[in-house]
């Protein structure tokens, strides 16, 4: 579910902090995406199909663009979650969610998948978001990927949202740092703002709305201070509320070593292995793409060093006409003669 209505509020009270891009833009870049996001949207698009198809096209698609995948997946989900993981569940038409973090069958197949794909998958200890966010706060990605908004409060410095590998598409970009110049909020008030919002962890301050919420914020700093002064027979506060909890999951560290990330080329044939003979997907079809992803990236990396190439000669250019070398030309005698008697009569009047 992610924040209730926080890309709203950042859309009217910090709108600086969002750009529109494609994907072409994030070409060297490294991402970091959220593996079960993105296989649900596969499953909602096209439910009668494999997300794995979906999740095979995407990821040549990202790697055509010389764009460097990094897919996270969920491990045990924190207690603070049980509610919101069942509705969840009841959405989708699961029996049960995952309480454990063991990989299901379908996970496991996605592993198996991008793998053979080349791309490296990490196992979070908890919540894929809070990983996603470490990650590029330690520098090791350059952004996160995800549709749940929740990767801000983890502190996750830039978040792209539809970011679904279509040429044309609108990718949106949040930038936390600007988010919360706009707000005028530390990013611990932030926190606070999100649980006041509505989070996954714990329930909200019902009928308190998003702009009523950030004046709060903005005036009394902290939920504590809030609860001080809101109208509890407008605005009742949650019995045992457990927000000091999920402000605690947002705030805490991530505890775990340095992450090495490696990529390698795909492995066509156990590609065509896996998804033809194991999961029944056409042969044809997969053959078809891998010649296909070979080909578009040679040419998007021969265009690269074309424009780098033109960008190069023009910089070169426009150095030589800002130093630009001019010939000495001699002073005829008569002139020079002149101009040493002018010198002469300055020195003489000074």
């Amino acid at each position: 579910m992610g924040i209730t209505k926080l890309a709203d509020l950042i859309r009217a009270d910090a709108p600086s902090a969002i750009s529109h891009r494609n994907i072409s833009d994030y070409t060297g870049k490294t991402i970091a995406l959220d593996t079960s996001i993105v296989v649900n949207q596969f499953r909602a698009a096209t439910p009668s199909l494999s997300p794995l198809t979906g999740l095979f096209f995407r990821t040549l698609t990202f790697l055509e663009h010389d764009i460097k995948p990094v897919f996270v997946i969920d491990g045990k989900p924190p207690g603070e979650k049980t509610a919101a993981l069942v509705k969840r569940a009841q959405t989708v038409g699961w029996s049960s969610p995952n309480w454990t973090g063991t990989a299901s069958a379908g996970t496991k197949d996605c592993v198996q998948l991008l793998k053979l794909l080349g791309v490296p998958v990490i196992q979070a200890p908890g919540d894929a978001e809070a990983l996603c966010a470490w990650l590029v706060r330690e520098g090791v990605v350059d952004a996160v990927a995800s549709e749940d908004m929740d990767t801000l409060p983890f502190g996750a410095n830039v978040l792209v949202r539809q970011f679904n590998a279509k040429k044309d598409n609108d990718i949106i970009e949040y930038s936390l740092p600007k988010v919360l110049e706009q707000l005028k909020i530390s990013h611990e008030e932030f926190v606070d703002l999100c649980i006041l919002l509505g989070c996954d962890y714990c329930d909200k301050i019902a009928g308190l709305g998003p702009k009523r919420a950030l004046t709060l914020i903005q005036k009394h700093r902290t939920i504590e201070n809030v609860v001080l002064h809101v109208n509890r027979k407008t605005h009742p506060v949650p019995h045992f509320w457990k927000y000091k909890e999920a402000r605690r999951l947002f705030l805490d560290k991530v505890d775990r070593e340095p992450v090495e990330l490696i990529w390698s080329e795909p492995d066509e044939e156990a590609l065509v292995g896996f998804l033809c003979h194991a999961k029944h997907v056409k042969e044809m079809r997969v053959r078809h793409r891998m010649e296909k992803f070979r080909k578009t990236r040679e040419s998007k990396r021969e265009e690269r060093k074309e424009e780098e190439s033109v960008a190069g000669q023009n910089r070169q250019t426009r150095m030589e006409d800002f130093f630009r070398v001019t010939r000495t030309r001699s002073l005829p005698v008569e002139s020079a003669n002149s101009m040493c008697s002018s010198r002469k009569r300055l020195k003489l009047t000074m």
